[in-house]
């Protein structure tokens, strides 16, 4: 072992054990960037911590604290598409170990004040809520009714929880199958449904889940997606369940995954997180494995390795940046915050993204999150969002 080598165990048993002054605290960092010890620290934390942890326990906070510890500031990058955070190969390899730590240890990040120019009409983030629609017209506002009964249709009992969430009991078997609700939400909500059968669906922003009070019908579990929803389906091998949206139908026998099927999207996008499923767009069908995405535009189904963290980051309460396209990270943002994105002709098309920060924040700190890349500008005007260069 070199005396380098040596130095770093020294101060990576500090890291872990929370007790590593400042001036320490740099060294290491100056260790974590240097290639050369790339491997050796990957050895030191491998024996400290044989299982990591998944990275989607840590909060967003919690790694942008790290991040902005770590990377202290972004570097140009001279090529076509312009990205935002910009980082070094080695130090997000060795950063995504540490996060497989838990190491919290700099807790004491203080994010800079926001722009006056941003800040001066902000917005908070949006919350859990939706429109219960039953199969009589009957709307109600979920937020408005104590947590309990609902209503009664059909032989089935609809509830609110004490979690916020709605759950379908069946109570006998005479239910009409004809009868069917729609749970939707607007701009800024988002809200979790338990089906009759177990099923759980997370409905994003602006989104509606139609289904029938009995689910089934004709021997499968239906029901009709539009927007984004997360769904985690209850084995039944008997009844197949089905999502079908505008552009195609979903099915599965028990799995996780999500569809996002925005119409601003240009196309249905898929992802399996875990099972399997069969996708069908007319004379097209495809199956996809975990971790594909299914790009469905229509005409022609493609498959991609997915970014799991990006897809389901709003599942997690999360926006998980990294590697967006600029302008599909401003409709997430438009959706939760109700905001319209309004672009200079300064800004160009072909911009990336990255970093994390949670969805609980407000506008400015999330807008000067994305601002701190330096390659775009923000102004808050009402319900209006400007981007400039």
């Amino acid at each position: 072992m070199t005396k380098g080598q040596l130095r770093l165990a020294e101060l990576f048993d500090k890291y872990l054990s929370k007790n590593i002054t400042e001036q320490q605290r740099l060294e290491f960092l100056s260790y974590v960037e240097d290639p050369g010890y790339a491997g050796f620290l990957e050895g030191l934390i491998s024996e400290s911590y044989k299982q990591p942890k998944v990275l989607t326990s840590l909060s967003a906070d919690a790694k942008e604290r790290i991040f902005q510890s770590i990377v202290a500031s972004p570097k140009a990058q001279p090529a076509k598409t312009i990205h935002l955070w910009p980082r070094m190969a080695t130090a997000a390899a060795v950063l995504a170990l540490i996060f497989a730590l838990g190491l919290l240890y700099y807790t004491n990040y203080r994010e800079k004040p926001a722009d006056q120019l941003v800040k001066q009409n902000d917005i908070a983030p949006g919350m859990s809520g939706a429109t219960l629609t039953l199969s009589n017209g009957k709307k109600i506002r979920l937020s408005d009714v104590r947590n309990g009964e609902v209503a009664k249709e059909a032989g089935v009992m609809i509830t609110k929880s004490g979690n916020g969430e709605v759950t379908y009991e069946l109570n006998s078997n005479s239910g009409d199958p004809g009868k069917s609700n729609t749970l939707s939400t607007v701009n800024g909500e988002t809200y979790k449904l338990k089906l009759p059968d177990g099923s759980y669906v997370w409905l994003n922003s602006a989104s509606s889940l139609t289904y029938s009070l009995r689910l089934l019908e004709n021997g499968k579990r239906r029901v009709k997606l539009q927007g984004e929803g997360y769904f985690e389906i209850a084995k039944d091998k008997a009844h197949p369940f089905v999502v079908s949206t505008d552009k195609q139908e979903v099915e599965v026998l028990g799995t996780h995954f999500n569809i996002n099927s925005y119409p601003d999207e240009g196309a249905v996008a898929t992802t399996l997180i875990e099972g399997s499923v069969s996708i069908t767009s007319g004379k097209l069908r495809k199956v996809i494995k975990p971790g594909e995405q299914a790009i469905n535009n229509g005409n022609s189904i493609e498959l991609n390795a997915a970014n799991l963290e990006n897809v389901i980051d709003w599942k997690e309460g999360d926006f998980n940046l990294d590697e967006l396209d600029f302008r599909v990270v401003m409709r997430k943002i438009a959706r939760w915050y109700n905001v319209d994105v309004v672009y200079e002709a300064s800004v160009p098309q072909n911009m990336k993204s990255g970093g994390w920060i949670s969805r609980s924040r407000t506008l400015s700190a999330v807008l000067k999150h994305i601002e701190s890349s330096g390659q775009v500008h923000f102004k808050i005007a009402g319900r209006k969002v400007y981007v400039a260069r």
